[in-house]
């Protein structure tokens, strides 16, 4: 008779426990992803920072005895471009950091090898953090053209990513750098030439292991016993599985620059 009088769940053949977890995780990892993301959008506004100044000026300095037609910064009408905090142009053959800001390829390049230390990782010229990662941004216009200056950019972005790559962070730079290196994985992820199989076989992998773990009975803090207290452990499963999703795009990258992939 029992079986007659069986709790109704919301969706059928789903507990109800399920349902309230996903929930939960959404409120909680919504609002975190959305607060990156202006942050990071917020730090792109920014201007160059006071203590990158001199550097940016020997930058300008440079690229303006290489190129005088922009020895005077002067920024273009906004038509919807990344603009490079350098030269104060629309960015050319654009380079992203992994803070997510982006400047053209020369003068990144530039500022890395005379305006700031070339043995060592350069600090981002608007947030001050510490460049381990330079992302080719180029417009689809700029991929098929075949340019000097686009080889010599690809050159020195590679040989940067080589030697800076791997170099160690604190924790709270793998949190910071999630929004970038994310939308930068998803896009090669789906991109024809993209990440090769074998990374794109190992972030499945971290999905399904992932989902395993939230279907399972099994929690380090269960929530019969924590309530919703009991809901951090897969939190932090989340921010555990983006944060190595990121580092096997940072290995792919590491890799490609190598001339490994």
């Amino acid at each position: 008779m029992a079986g007659y009088f069986r709790k109704a769940t919301m969706v059928e053949g789903i507990g109800d426990e399920l349902i309230y977890a996903l929930i939960v995780l959404l409120a909680l990892i919504v609002p975190l992803v959305m607060y990156l993301i202006r942050l990071s959008h917020r730090q792109g506004l920014l201007s160059i920072h006071p203590d990158s100044a001199a550097s940016v000026t020997a930058t300008r300095e440079v690229i303006g005895h290489d190129h005088p037609h922009q020895q005077q910064p002067r920024r273009n009408a906004n038509d919807g471009s990344a603009t490079c905090p350098i030269c104060l142009n629309n960015a050319e053959y654009g380079v992203e950091t992994n803070c997510g800001h982006c400047f053209c390829g020369r003068c990144i390049v530039t500022y890395w090898q005379h305006g700031s230390r070339w043995l060592g990782a350069i600090a981002c010229p608007v947030c001050r953090q510490q460049v381990t990662l330079l992302l080719v941004n180029f417009t689809p216009e700029e991929i098929n053209n075949q340019t000097e200056e686009k080889r010599n950019v690809s050159t020195r972005v590679n040989e940067y990513n080589r030697r800076f790559s791997g170099a160690p962070r604190p924790l709270m730079d793998y949190i910071r750098d999630l929004p970038t290196l994310l939308r930068h994985t998803y896009n090669e992820f789906f991109t024809v030439g993209g990440l090769i199989w074998m990374f794109r076989l190992r972030v499945i992998v971290c999905f399904l292991a992932a989902l395993l773990y939230f279907i399972s009975p099994l929690d380090i803090i269960p929530e019969a016993v924590f309530g919703v207290l009991g809901f951090l452990d897969d939190f932090f499963i989340i921010l555990l599985l983006a944060i190595y999703v990121t580092l096997i795009y940072r290995q792919f990258v590491q890799n490609r620059a190598a001339g490994v992939n």
